[in-house]
């Protein structure tokens, strides 16, 4: 009921008092109908009036219900602008920076405050290892669990749900020892796996909500953080992107150099021997003596031999790195076969004095491999060591088998060791196998070389699925390639054909003649192998 009827019910009321009140004073003594007439109209006066504080009391209350839903829509309006501010403090955030610890945190920081809660924590998933591990943490009242990992299918009735995109609430029936009872909201962190972007996998982690054990958390709420973890799926998919970008663009930037330093090497390399050639044409066009003459025929002879080998050893690298190389597996007997390995050394040995020791067993199984890749890498390692070993000093080539527990009941890998007396720097030793790298003080020849030679020997090792270490130390350079004794190599089936193997006639191989000699200078023949450049 409105003012205005309530006014005119009061006027009412006032009429009807007046005109009862008006009888009585008229009448001396009042007559019986005059009494009649004013009680009827006191009885209406008063019926008015009950009806009029009953208007008086609904305005009251329906006044009061106004004010409350007026204070509550304000209160909802105050909240949803701290909601929308605190999501544009973080949407800022994501916008500003790309680290990702900063945002997270900001965004835990944030919940706690804004909502009032006892804590908050966001986890990172690690879906390989089935690992949840609380990464970033605000907490108000509540204890730390920062670190805390949490295997997940201890807990699938939590990762399921979350793994899958739900949210979801609840209490604690039982205290929990560290937060006891709480009411809490896990929400996951994740991504569309449609528009993942390089994100291999769609749910990233999630968000924890801790608050107490009598609080609901609203629909309000829970829009709240779900909007919250969006943008936290946001912050780790363009903080990992731009990693993986700069990751991208160093190791770009690494190659450019890389390429740079290669084309200025190589370019050095080639132009050195052109160089020396056209001093030696234009000394043989001035030079009448017949001695001279000869040795810059010889300047022109060595060094277009120096330039053709450059140039086959960069192709050849080329082709190992790309892949580009048969393999043509077949059964090696190294009792035999080393024979064709060692025998063009001899010269070189009685020239330098050096002694050469062969440690091969006489029951060494056979080897499936590549013959000539196998030939190329132990020709150049000993000529490496013949280059770098004094006058009268040792030179070991060892081969032993070996088992490793990933063999199982294969064949066991192929070891061999090349050793001579010489020291490499530690500052050399990282060095070693890098592409024109050379240990220039120790080459006792003065044979130089291009700084190829070891870079070809790890590659060919790694074609036929080895690896090759180097060491120095006690006076001792040790050179170890392990090579894998298997027929499949590399997936490539066994050559059965233009067999090189070294298996003589009758089938069976002999005992090596050299197992375990000691092979001085002079003890084997055979021509004087072309040097190859190797290094230290």
């Amino acid at each position: 009921m409105d003012s205005d009827r309530l006014a005119r019910h009061l006027q009412t009321i006032q009429t009807h008092l007046e005109s009862a009140l008006g009888s009585l004073a008229a009448a001396t003594p009042p007559a019986p109908s005059a009494i009649a007439h004013s009680r009827d109209q006191l009885q209406a006066a008063l019926s008015l009036l009950q009806t009029a504080q009953q208007s008086q009391r609904l305005q009251h209350s329906y006044t009061l219900a106004l004010e409350h839903e007026v204070h509550h829509q304000k209160a909802q309006m105050q909240q949803a602008v701290e909601f929308e501010s605190m999501l544009k403090r973080i949407t800022d955030k994501v916008r500003d920076s790309l680290d990702e610890s900063q945002i997270l945190q900001t965004a835990v920081k944030e919940l706690t405050l804004v909502l009032g809660l006892g804590g908050c924590n966001s986890a990172l998933y690690d879906l390989n290892e089935g690992t949840s591990t609380i990464r970033y943490e605000y907490t108000d009242s509540i204890p730390t669990s920062q670190g805390k990992v949490a295997q997940m299918d201890h807990f699938p009735e939590i990762y399921r749900q979350l793994q899958q995109g739900y949210y979801f609430q609840f209490c604690s029936l039982f205290p929990n020892p560290v937060r006891g009872h709480v009411a809490m909201l896990a929400c996951p962190i994740f991504v569309d796996p449609n528009s993942s972007q390089g994100i291999n996998q769609a749910v990233l982690g999630d968000l924890w909500l801790i608050h107490d054990k009598s609080h609901e958390f609203s629909e309000f709420e829970i829009r709240l953080v779900q909007q919250v973890a969006n943008q936290c799926a946001i912050a780790i998919r363009q903080a990992r992107l731009y990693q993986a970008a700069q990751v991208q663009v160093k190791e770009l930037e690494k190659l450019n150099r890389l390429k740079d330093e290669f084309l200025s090497t190589v370019s050095h390399e080639l132009r050195t021997p052109i160089a020396n050639v056209k001093m030696a044409i234009q000394m043989l066009k001035v030079s009448t003596i017949e001695e001279r003459r000869q040795i810059y025929f010889n300047i022109l002879e060595s060094e277009t031999v120096r330039e053709a080998q450059l140039i086959d050893e960069l192709l050849d690298l080329q082709r190992l790195e790309s892949a580009a190389y048969p393999i043509q597996v077949q059964p090696i007997y190294l009792q035999t076969w080393l024979a064709a390995v060692i025998d063009p050394f001899s010269v070189r040995l009685t020239n330098h004095e050096q002694h050469l020791t062969l440690d091969c067993p006489s029951d060494l199984p056979e080897l499936w491999s590549d013959p000539e890749i196998l030939r190329q890498i132990l020709s150049e390692l000993l000529n490496n060591a013949c280059k770098y070993t004094d006058k009268g000093a040792h030179i070991k080539l060892c081969i032993r088998p070996v088992r490793s527990p990933s063999d199982g009941d294969g064949n066991a890998q192929m070891q061999f060791e090349v050793q001579n007396q010489a020291t490499i720097l530690p500052d050399d030793l990282p060095h070693i196998f890098e592409k024109f790298y050379r240990v220039i003080q120790i080459d006792r020849y003065k044979q130089g070389g291009t700084g190829l030679g070891l870079a070809l020997v790890q590659e060919r090792v790694k074609q036929l699925g080895g690896s090759i270490q180097v060491t120095s130390r006690d006076g001792w350079t040790t050179f170890t390639v392990l090579l894998p004794n298997e027929s499949n190599l590399q997936g490539i089936a066994p050559n059965r054909g233009n067999f090189k193997g070294g298996k003589p006639k009758g089938g069976k191989p002999e005992s090596s003649k050299t197992g375990g000699g000691n092979l001085k200078g002079g003890n084997l023949k055979g021509s004087k192998p072309e040097d190859d450049n190797l290094k230290g």
